[in-house]
């Protein structure tokens, strides 16, 4: 059995139907569709990546190494969302966390339950992997995410600071 940090990596290999919505895991025919969707997420954050962060970052997805794990939601048959997670050891728990480290929806189909969907899949397969916790962060501005990160999880409270290095 493959593992990450003692998880069972298999269960991240998982897609799920959620309502309308299909979730599954990212492969090498996405590539045209996911430097789509990350260009639009970088956009919404106002942010740009070199070509080669691009190839560094869609390559680590695909690495059965790599403890980080990219899911597209399909709608009509179509990747119209995206969601990337990174498992880490925590100092307060046994098992391995889930960070969601980046979520977005096409804007047409926001407030849809695709972002919904991808949450719960992402909950799901770190469930099933043995995990016990999924956490994200987002911008304070970020009200549309916000309205729903509120409805299906709870605010712990922290304040996140950065220092580039």
């Amino acid at each position: 059995m493959h593992t990450h940090m003692g998880l069972d990596a298999r269960a991240f290999d998982q897609a799920r139907v959620y309502g309308t919505v299909t979730v599954r895991p990212l492969t090498k025919a996405d590539r045209t569709e996911w430097d789509r969707l990350w260009k639009g997420y970088l956009d919404f954050y106002e942010t740009t990546l070199s070509k080669a962060q691009y190839d560094l970052t869609f390559a680590r997805y695909l690495d059965p190494a790599e403890p980080m794990f990219a899911y597209l939601a399909e709608h009509e048959g179509k990747p119209r969302g995206l969601t990337h997670t990174i498992l880490h050891r925590h100092g307060w728990m046994d098992a391995a966390t889930c960070y969601l480290q980046d979520l977005y929806v096409d804007p047409d189909l926001r407030s849809t339950g695709m972002g919904r969907a991808l949450i719960e899949h992402v909950s799901h397969v770190t469930k099933a992997a043995g995990g016990t916790r999924v956490y994200w962060m987002t911008h304070e501005t970020n009200a549309v995410g916000r309205r729903l990160y509120d409805r299906v999880a709870d605010r712990t409270g922290f304040i996140q600071y950065g220092k580039k290095l």
